[in-house]
Parts: C-alpha cells; structure tokens; sequence
C-alpha cells in the first residue's frame, strides 16, 4: 500500500529564472529580430548614403565648408539626423511592444498567475530589454562610425575614435536605443494600446521636438531635456555649423538620458504593479 501523496510546493522563482523568462520571451517574438535587423540596414543606410554623398561632392565644396568640415560635418555623417530619428522610432517601438504585446495576448495575466511579484518580473523585463538595446545601439553607432570615417579616409577628412569628443558621439549615439526602448515601454504600460502606444511615442521622441527651437530660452531649454535634444549634443563636436544661443552642457545632456531612463522604468513598474494586467 501507498500513503496519501503529499503536494509538493514549487519553489519560488529566482531573478534569474525571470531574466531566463523575459530573454525567451523577447526572442520568441518574430519580429524583435527583423525589427533590429531591418532598423540596422536603414540606420546605416542613411549614414552611408550620406558620406558617400559628401565624398562625392567634395571637390565642389567651397573653401569655407571645406574649412570646417573637420570634425563637425565628419561625425554628423556618421550620425545624421535621418538616423537618429530612425534609432529613436525603432528602438522605442521594440521597448514599448514588449510590454504591449503582452497585455494584448494576455499573456502578462498568465506571467502574474505563476509569479505573483510583478515588481521582479518588470525588474527582469527592463534589465532584458536594457541590455538587448544597449549592445544594439553599440553595434549600431560603432560600424556607423566606422564605415562612414573610413569613406571619408579617402579624402582625409574622416576622424579616428581616439579624436577629442569622437568615443563620446559613439558612446552618447549607443545609450539613445535603451533610453528610447525604456520610454517607450512606459508608454505601453500606460496606454496599453499598440496603435495608440506607436502615436503617443512618436509624438514625444520624434514630433515635440520640431515644435521647439533656439530662439528662446525656454523653448532651448524644453528642446535640451528631450531625447533628441541631448542625443544632438553628445554627438556633436567642435563648432555647430549654425550658431546656437543658448548652448546646452555636455553634463545636462548626460542627465537628460539618465532620467527619461529612470522616470520610464518607475513609471513602467507603478503602472503595471497598480493596474490589472
């Protein structure tokens, strides 16, 4: 004879198992990986087709562009506005359909069922989406770099990343795809809506700005704390081709991406832990 059989409670689950759940989860997704493969190919598309463009035409530049093309008009090549604002669209779409996705299928209800600890299972979510966007927007940035300065080797006007300023444009280019995933990501937990999450976030990273400009110091100042306001600091160098009246410090455009980083991710974990999944 048998006795009775005993139930055997499951442990409780581990952050790492959590980590091991959002990475399967990510990757699980078709589109996660033809989405950054895609975005990487328009990404340094634009770059290239840019410096191959002033590769071409330097011979007709005229003496003064030619003057200060060394390193202003050198790193924008390798990271031109067409660029940045396709980084910050896909990167932000990714971040914010990780979350979304979920509430649509429901399958963030089920996630919550086996792991009541939605405060850790958003910690996992953000530290897998984080490290997946920041090795991203690295690859990205460095072979833009390096491509679009080799092209313009040729006519030796391109940069080496030991030039002043050169490793930070990189670095500064590279930290733009976590901090708009993580935006957008908080825009998902609050919307809760693809189509509506994609608008909401378009406007903030990619719209906003074009309604803001130099002129004035309270419109220079709303442009400097926006994502791409700082993304164009940290990747600028030397003289700005246009001059600008109020002129925003490297420090503040670091603090710009520290805190749309830390505001997206409690606003991503408050709403999820208040709200019904």
């Amino acid at each position: 004879m048998t006795g009775p059989r005993t139930a055997v409670a499951e442990p409780r689950a581990r952050f790492r198992d959590l980590l091991a759940a959002e990475w399967m989860k990510l990757w699980s997704l078709r589109s996660t990986p033809w989405a950054l493969a895609v975005g990487a190919l328009i990404i340094i598309g634009i770059n290239v087709n840019a410096t191959i463009a002033d590769y071409t035409n330097w011979p007709r530049y005229p003496e003064g562009i030619r003057t200060s093309y060394v390193p202003s008009w050198s790193i924008r090549n390798a990271f031109t506005d067409g660029s940045g604002l396709a980084l910050m669209l896909i990167t932000g779409s990714i971040g914010a359909l990780t979350i979304v996705g979920e509430y649509g299928t429901g399958q963030l209800r089920t996630t919550f069922a086996a792991v009541p600890a939605r405060r850790s299972v958003v910690a996992a979510k953000t530290a897998v989406v984080t490290a997946v966007m920041v090795a991203y927007g690295t690859a990205v940035a460095a072979f833009s770099f390096w491509v679009s300065q080799a092209i313009l080797s040729g006519r030796d006007i391109g940069l080496s990343i030991g030039y002043p300023g050169a490793l930070r444009a990189v670095v500064g280019s590279a930290l733009l795809a976590p901090v708009c995933a993580l935006v957008g990501m908080g825009i998902g937990a609050i919307v809760r809506h693809t189509a509506a999450t994609v608008v909401t976030l378009t406007f903030v990273l990619l719209l906003l700005p074009s309604l803001f400009n130099e002129r004035n110091h309270w419109t220079a100042t709303v442009l400097h704390a926006l994502p791409q306001g700082a993304w164009e600091r940290l990747t600028q160098l030397g003289v700005p081709p246009v001059h600008v009246p109020y002129p925003w410090t490297l420090t503040g455009a670091w603090t710009v991406y520290g805190l749309w980083a830390l505001v997206a991710v409690v606003v991503t974990v408050v709403a999820v832990h208040r709200r019904d999944p």
